[in-house]
């Protein structure tokens, strides 16, 4: 399934570290949402990544938005993850995929180690009306998304 920037986002509803279910549509009746989908934690660019986002968190909430990590891993590797990584968001367990295939955000054949179904690296902006304002998939695992252009996005949702 192809995701393009002005479609509406389709929407899910998957458990955090808590073991909460949160929706994207109970997200955005609050915020502008950022959703990151990552291939493993504990991995060197995951962490970076998620850790540029944590260090910027207070930029995303001045710009009215909640972010969010998703990643095929379990929620109790996910919680060991964010608690290491002293992360401010959730992060939120595809175990299953099937948010990654809706997002087309997923390795049938990811390009190290012979995995199968691991999340590729993405990034969307999604407005408070569930409408998608950006979209990023990286086809390199190595690569991060635009974190500038992520925040441009957001500017241009307003609050």
């Amino acid at each position: 399934m192809s995701v393009e920037v002005g479609q509406q986002a389709p929407d899910f509803t998957l458990y955090n570290t808590e073991q909460k279910e949160v929706s994207l549509k109970d997200l955005t009746s609050k915020s502008n949402v950022v959703v990151l989908f990552f291939p493993l934690a504990f991995t060197s660019v995951c962490t970076a990544e998620l850790c540029s986002a944590r260090d910027d968190i207070s930029k995303y909430q001045k710009l009215n938005a909640t972010v969010i990590g998703i990643s095929v891993d379990s929620l109790f590797t996910l919680g060991k993850f964010r608690e290491e990584q002293k992360l401010p968001f959730d992060l939120l367990s595809d175990f299953n995929k099937e948010v990654a295939r809706k997002y087309d955000s997923l390795y049938e054949d990811f390009p190290l180690f012979g995995l199968k179904g691991v999340t590729k690296r993405s990034a969307f902006v999604i407005n408070k009306q569930g409408q998608i304002k950006y979209a990023e998939i990286l086809s390199d695992a190595g690569k991060v998304p635009d974190f500038a252009k992520i925040k441009e996005a957001l500017e241009q949702c307003g609050n």
